[in-house]
């Protein structure tokens, strides 16, 4: 669905590039994160994917379209969410809907059910100059949705939300990936990265370090450890154990014969302590 050889752009027009020499490939039905801090490029990057930049160096193809020459055609088969929602204050949520699905020329769902899926249906005509940050940035996550998209690009889909709504939303991506859709995920939440994507890219100062799957990852930088809970003297010690350490492996076994446990559970690396090993980097 997207292809990606040697990508640079620069605003300056010289040789200072926020994106710097910038290579992917993103299959249909694959959901994949490009995780950075704030100015590594990110953003730059999925401006140049939805035609929103000029492609100035390098090659581009989205939904089998070359971005070399831009096609109106593609935007019939894209969805875009933007971190900063862009709503029309003046017209009501179920106006802004209206107003947008007339812009495709393709079958568009139903923007009550997107509404209701948005929770945001008892506000249907309610202008959204009135609706909280919150609320609009789920009014523009559903409006992405109106051509139902075969390549969607989200940018951070669940900032601002309470859990119970971002869970819906993460549920909502679950869901159309599993019909096979394609998605471009920009996001600083490692969690949600690391569940829902295929493959993420680590980007920064314009530059993808490495690109690989979440468990992939965990294995190779994460240590292979274990934190047990377990009864000594009556108390509940919680003790960590290398299960490739000989002298620890054989105390765990220790633990599991006597039946002292009482849990027991893997430490993996998370996938923000992962991009500092690897980036020397934060993503704040």
């Amino acid at each position: 669905m997207i292809s990606v050889k040697n990508l640079y752009h620069s605003y300056t027009h010289d040789d200072v590039y926020a994106v710097n020499n910038v290579s992917f490939e993103i299959a249909k039905g694959e959901v994949f994160g490009f995780l950075g801090p704030s100015g590594a490029g990110k953003s730059t990057t999925q401006g140049v994917l939805t035609g929103l930049l000029p492609l100035q160096k390098g090659e581009v193809t989205v939904a089998g379209y070359d971005m070399r020459r831009r096609n109106r055609q593609m935007f019939n088969k894209i969805g875009v969410s933007f971190e900063q929602s862009n709503v029309y204050n003046k017209l009501t949520a179920l106006e802004n809907l209206e107003f947008y699905k007339k812009l495709f020329d393709v079958k568009t769902e139903d923007p009550m059910k997107l509404l209701e899926i948005a929770g945001l249906s008892e506000v249907a005509k309610h202008k959204a100059g009135t609706f909280s940050k919150g609320m609009k940035h789920r009014l523009t996550f559903v409006r992405s949705m109106l051509n139902n998209p075969e390549l969607w690009f989200l940018d951070e889909p669940t900032t601002g939300l309470d859990p119970a709504i971002g869970r819906q939303i993460i549920d909502i991506v679950k869901q159309k990936k599993s019909e096979g859709t394609t998605v471009f995920l920009t996001t600083h939440n490692m969690n949600v990265a690391d569940e829902l994507c295929d493959r993420i890219a680590f980007i920064i100062d314009g530059e993808i370090k490495l690109i690989d799957s979440p468990r992939n990852l965990k294995l190779q930088f994460g240590e292979k450890l274990v934190v047990v809970d377990h009864i000594v003297n009556g108390i509940t010690k919680r003790e960590q154990f290398s299960l490739i350490d000989p002298a620890d492996m054989a105390r765990l076994n220790t633990l599991i014969s006597t039946g002292q446990i009482e849990m027991m559970h893997t430490k993996e690396a998370t996938l923000e302590e992962i991009f500092i090993k690897v980036t020397g980097r934060g993503l704040e």
